[in-house]
């Protein structure tokens, strides 16, 4: 004779995925960018923002700026030379310099501008 198991459906409810812990929103403010001509190839980006979750967040700011600005000067690529970043009281700053150019230049920190262009607007990251 088979013995046939009878479940609860309270049991069953048991079973089910828990309610996801709430997660603060990310909604960050984009304050702005200044930006400098160093030398010939050689910018300067200043970014402020607010509500960045790390120092990440700020660095991809001035990432869309950089390369929107390659673009805007008729070139394709950007190389990323160095970024200091500092905040203050939920005020984030950026302080990066990157160099611009037509062709992909040599180095490990380099900028596709059209693509990353893209992938900024994709997630609502302003670029100059």
């Amino acid at each position: 004779m088979k013995q046939m198991a009878i479940i609860s459906p309270l049991v069953l409810a048991a079973c089910g995925t828990a309610p996801a812990p709430d997660v603060a929103r990310f909604a960050p403010q984009y304050d702005g960018v200044e930006t400098s001509l160093l030398d010939g190839d050689l910018v300067q980006f200043s970014v402020t923002m607010q509500g960045a979750r790390t120092a990440d967040d700020v660095a991809a700011y001035a990432d869309c700026a950089a390369a929107q600005y390659a673009l805007i000067r008729g070139y394709g690529f950007a190389r990323h030379l160095r970024t200091n970043i500092d905040e203050k009281g939920g005020a984030w700053t950026a302080d990066a310099v990157y160099t611009i150019s037509p062709t992909l230049p040599r180095g490990l920190e380099t900028i596709d501008a059209e693509v990353v262009v893209a992938n900024c607007a994709e997630n609502g990251i302003p670029t100059v």
